[in-house]
């Protein structure tokens, strides 16, 4: 039964259509030499069902070359 219930919340999700996220304000936090900085990002992603609501999002998003790449580990401390 909990098994159905989990497979048919993933398929709703899927089903909803993709999310998008707009970046509405990003922050520098510790400069690097090469590559990119680490920073903190502010995302906001509208509601599809529901007129007017928005779901605001602020994560660290680590950089240098590892974050260049796409392989550094953005912490979750922030």
């Amino acid at each position: 039964m909990m098994r159905t219930l989990c497979l048919l919340a993933a398929l709703a999700a899927l089903a909803s259509g993709p999310v998008s996220a707009e970046i509405i304000g990003k922050v520098s936090t510790k400069f690097k030499w090469m590559g990119p900085n680490d920073k903190i990002v502010v995302e906001v992603f509208d509601d599809p069902d529901i007129a007017g609501i928005a779901c605001y999002l602020s994560r660290a998003k680590t950089g240098g070359i590892s974050g260049a790449v796409g392989v550094a580990e953005d912490t979750s401390d922030a």
